[in-house]
C-alpha cells in the first residue's frame, strides 16, 4: 500500500508541474488517470477541492481525479451465472419465519385445547394392568431364540450337524421369531398396541441380527474349508491368524461375543468389530441428556399437537368432505414432520451413539446426509445406514450372485422393507389394511419419476415433499380405519 501511495504521489507531482491550458489538468492528464483507474489500479489520492466559479459550482472539467465509468458487465445475484452463493441471511429469515409461524400455531393450540400433556397417561399406552407386563415378558423370551441360534452354530462348527440340517433349524428358528410375537400380540388381550410395537421391533431386530449371524459363520466355514484345500500358510492368511488381537472362526462362538453383537448398534455381524479406545464420559452424558429431553418433547408434542388434530380429522373422513380432508392433512403434516425429525435425531444420533459409547463400538456411521437427497433412492440408502448395510450385504448382493438382475434385486429389497413396515403396524392394531406396504412399494415408481424428470434442487424438493406429505397420509389412513373398526362398528351393530 505504501509503494502504491508513493507512486501516486510522484504521479501527482509530475502531472501537477505541467502547464495547464484548460483550467488545470488538461485532456492529457485526465485521460492518463482514467486509464489508471480503468486498468484496475488504485484510485488517485484526493486532491484539493477545485476552485468554484462565481456561481458556486465546482469546475467539473478540471476534476481529473473522478472515474468516469460506473458500470461493468455483471449478473444479478439471484442469477445462477453470477456465482454468488452466500444466502445465509435468507436461510436465517426462513428459520425466523418458521419459528414465528409455529409459535402462533402452538399458542392457538393452547388457547383452544388448554394443556393436554399428561405424563401419567403415557404409562397406560404400555400397560393395561400394572401387574401384567406382556411386552416385557416377550422381550425376555427372545433370549431363547438367540441361544438356539448359538447352539446350532456351535454344533455346525464341530461337525455335529450337517449344513442342510443346520439350515433347516435356522429357518425354523427365524420363522418362529416372526410368528411367535405376532401370535401373542393378536391373541393376548392384555397387551397394548404400543407394547406390541416395541416387542415386535425387538423381535424384528433379533431376526435381522441372527440372519446375519448365521450368514457370516457360514461364510467363515466355507472359507475355512477352502483354506484346508490349500497350503498351511495360505490357510493362516485366510483365517487372519497373523493379525494381532483378532478373533478367528470358530473362536468367536462364545456367549460374550453373541450378546455383544445383540446389544451393539448394528445389524451386520463381524468377528472383529472396530472398537473405540475409551468411553468419553462427557460425550455419553450429553447423549443421555438429549435422550431424556427429546423423549419428553416428543411425548408432549404428540399429546398437545398431533392427537387433537387427528381427532378433528375423523369427521371430515366420515363425511367424505375432501376439502376438509386436505386441510386436515396439511395441518397434520407440520407436527408429524417435526416429530419425525426429532425422532430421527433422538434415535439415530442420541440413542445409538449412547449405546455405541457404552459398548466402545467404533463405527458411528448410523446415517449420512440424507437431507441432501436429490433422488428417492439416495434417501433410502442414507437415512438408515444399519438397515441399508444389512440389505446390501445379506439380501441385495446374494440375489445378484444367484443371477438376479439389479432391478429384481432392488424390487426384492423394497418388498422385504414393505413387509416389515406392515408387520410392525398392522399386527399391533389388529387390522390389515396394507397402507404401509402400499406406501413402501409406491417408492419404486416414485423413485423412477423423480430420477427421470427432476434433478438437483428440484429432486431434493420432491424428496422433502414426499416425506412431509406421505407420512401424515398413512397416519390418517390407519387412525381412521382403527377408529371405524373399534368405535363405530359396535354402534352400527347395535
Amino acid at each position: 500500500m505504501g509503494d502504491r501511495g508513493g507512486a501516486g504521489g510522484s504521479r501527482r507531482r509530475r502531472t501537477g508541474s505541467r502547464p495547464s491550458s484548460q483550467g488545470g489538468g488538461g485532456p492529457t492528464v485526465a485521460e492518463e488517470e482514467v486509464r489508471d483507474v480503468g486498468a484496475g489500479g488504485d484510485a488517485p489520492a484526493p486532491t484539493p477541492a477545485p476552485d468554484k466559479g462565481e456561481d458556486g459550482d465546482s469546475d467539473v472539467g478540471s476534476g481529473h481525479h473522478w472515474d468516469l465509468r460506473c458500470h461493468r458487465l455483471q449478473d444479478s445475484l439471484f442469477s445462477s451465472d453470477s456465482g454468488f452463493s452466500n444466502y445465509r441471511g435468507i436461510l436465517n429469515w426462513c428459520v425466523v419465519m418458521l419459528i414465528l409461524s409455529n409459535a402462533r400455531l402452538f399458542l392457538e393450540n393452547l388457547i383452544k385445547y388448554g394443556i393436554l400433556v399428561d405424563p401419567i397417561q403415557v404409562v397406560s399406552l404400555f400397560l393395561k394392568d400394572p401387574y401384567s407386563w406382556p411386552a416385557l415378558c416377550l422381550v425376555i423370551v427372545a433370549n431363547v431364540f438367540a441361544v438356539a441360534a448359538f447352539q446350532v452354530e456351535k454344533r455346525l462348527a464341530v461337525g455335529a450337524l450337517t449344513e442342510q440340517a443346520g439350515l433347516l433349524l435356522h429357518v425354523v428358528n427365524l420363522a418362529t421369531i416372526l410368528c411367535f410375537p405376532a401370535a401373542v400380540a393378536l391373541l393376548l388381550e392384555s397387551i397394548t398396541p404400543v407394547g406390541s410395537v416395541l416387542a415386535l421391533m425387538v423381535y424384528t431386530i433379533l431376526f435381522l441380527k441372527l440372519f446375519s449371524y448365521r450368514d457370516v459363520n457360514l461364510w467363515c466355514r466355507e472359507r475355512k474349508a477352502k483354506a484346508k484345500a490349500k497350503s498351511a500358510s495360505a490357510g493362516k492368511k485366510a483365517n487372519g491368524g497373523a493379525a494381532p488381537r483378532t478373533v478367528s472362526y470358530p473362536d468367536n462362538l462364545t456367549y460374550r461375543d453373541l450378546y455383544y453383537f445383540l446389544f451393539a448398534p448394528t445389524l451386520c455381524y463381524e468377528l472383529n468389530f472396530p472398537r473405540s479406545p475409551r468411553i468419553r464420559k462427557r460425550f455419553l452424558l450429553r447423549r443421555l441428556l438429549e435422550m431424556l429431553f427429546l423423549t419428553q418433547l416428543q411425548v408432549g408434542l404428540i399429546q398437545q399437537w398431533m392427537v387433537p388434530t387427528i381427532q378433528n380429522s375423523m369427521k371430515p373422513f366420515k363425511d367424505m368432505d375432501y376439502s376438509r380432508i386436505v386441510e386436515r392433512l396439511l395441518k397434520l403434516a407440520v407436527p408429524n414432520h417435526l416429530i419425525w425429525l426429532i425422532f430421527f435425531y433422538w434415535f439415530f444420533h442420541s440413542c445409538m451413539n449412547a449405546v455405541a459409547e457404552l459398548m466402545q463400538f467404533g463405527d458411528r456411521e448410523f446415517y449420512r446426509d440424507w437431507w441432501n437427497s436429490e433422488s428417492v433412492t439416495y434417501f433410502w440408502q442414507n437415512w438408515n445406514i444399519p438397515v441399508h448395510k444389512w440389505c446390501l450385504r445379506h439380501f441385495y448382493k446374494p440375489m445378484l450372485r444367484r443371477g438376479s438382475s439389479k432391478w429384481v434385486a432392488r424390487m426384492g429389497v423394497f418388498f422385504a422393507s414393505a413387509f416389515f413396515h406392515e408387520y410392525l403396524v398392522s399386527i399391533p392394531l389388529h387390522m390389515f389394511r396394507l397402507w404401509a406396504f402400499t406406501g413402501m412399494m409406491a417408492q419404486i415408481p416414485l423413485a423412477w419419476i423423480v430420477s427421470r424428470f427432476l434433478q438437483g434442487n428440484y429432486g431434493n424438493a420432491a424428496v422433502w415433499l414426499t416425506l412431509i406429505i406421505g407420512q401424515p397420509v398413512a397416519v390418517l389412513m390407519y387412525v381412521h380405519d382403527y377408529y371405524v373398526l373399534n368405535y363405530e362398528a359396535p354402534v352400527v351393530g347395535a
